[in-house]
């Protein structure tokens, strides 16, 4: 039972260093962003072991169990660290949600199925374009269509 308080892969352990108040993730949820923001927050989360209270699989344990207080304990911290990584106006919204899972599943329902803010592939590619080259290579093209079409048009 106290393996929680001293092994770090047991997800009721809290390294002393962790804080409620730390922004895991930057930016905030802002509703626009839950792709990038709920993939950058798993992540930081799973680096802790707290991943199995927000994907619901450690269910809150019946009040006379041990494992009660630690449970809430983490789910608290787990909150917090939502709340501390979305913006005030949504923190309004999931404040009296008292279980960590509950306010992801909730997250989740109101703001994934906007459009994806996961870049495409073309989107990811443009910083490689060499833009001064493509400038180039344009204007060459133009320059060399107008002595097509004057040629066209007045003859060898």
């Amino acid at each position: 039972m106290a393996d929680h308080n001293t092994n770090p892969s047991n997800p009721y352990f809290l390294h002393s260093n962790e804080s409620p108040a730390v922004v895991l993730v930057t930016p905030l949820l802002n509703g626009k962003n839950y792709h990038a923001w709920a993939r950058a927050f798993k992540m930081a989360i799973e680096s802790k072991n707290k991943i199995k209270f927000i994907d619901g699989s450690l269910t809150k344990p019946s009040p006379d169990d041990p494992l009660h207080i630690p449970w809430v304990r983490c789910n608290n911290m787990m909150l917090s660290w939502i709340q501390h990584s979305i913006e005030g106006s949504i923190v309004k919204s999931i404040l009296w949600i008292d279980n960590a899972s509950q306010v992801w599943k909730n997250l989740k329902d109101r703001y994934s199925k906007g459009i994806f803010d996961v870049p495409s592939p073309l989107s990811q590619s443009l910083h490689l374009i060499n833009k001064p080259a493509i400038f180039l290579v344009s204007k060459k093209l133009c320059n060399r269509n107008s002595l097509l079409s004057l040629s066209a048009t007045h003859g060898p």
